[in-house]
Formats: structure tokens, C-alpha cells, sequence
């Protein structure tokens, strides 16, 4: 599946989580990360960041594509390697 993430955390947990964000996904942009994961690693990955966050004050948002069918994608500005999957 591909997914897109991004968070809103609490500055001392931001460098924890992009670490974390960082093993399973593709960095974008500041708290935005985004690529092709299975379910078992997405579930692995959100285990890790619950982990490190408080959740009271610190937000998550995952956007799950289980088929990118009817979905596109627009790079504006210095495109990699890796932004060409959908």
C-alpha cells in the first residue's frame, strides 16, 4: 500500500519520530513522509512512534492508498529518483 504521513509533534519527540519515519518511509517534506510499506511494516511503524510520542499533545496523520488506481501525484520543484511511483 502507499501511504503519507505526517506529524505535528512536540519539538523534544520531532527528532525521535523522523528517525523513526525515516526507516520505513521516504522523507518530503519537514514532518512529511511518504512511500510504498506493507501492512505489516505500517503496523510495525506506528507501534515504534506510539512509543515515543505523548498523545495528548502529539498528532499523527497516516493517509492510506490501498490502490493508486485513481490517484496522481505533482512534483513542483527538484524531483528524485524515488518520486516517480505513482
Amino acid at each position: 500500500m502507499f501511504v503519507i504521513l505526517s506529524y505535528d509533534v512536540i519539538s523534544k519527540n520531532d527528532p525521535k519520530v523522523m528517525k523513526i519515519c525515516r526507516r520505513y518511509l521516504t522523507h518530503r517534506h519537514y514532518s512529511v513522509f511518504d512511500g510504498i510499506i506493507t501492512e505489516a511494516k505500517l503496523n510495525k511503524l506506528k507501534e515504534e512512534i506510539i512509543k515515543v510520542i505523548d498523545t495528548k499533545v502529539d498528532s499523527i496523520c497516516i493517509y492510506e492508498f490501498e490502490s493508486l488506481r485513481f490517484s496522481s501525484k505533482e512534483m513542483i520543484g527538484p524531483v528524485g529518483a524515488d518520486d516517480n511511483i505513482i
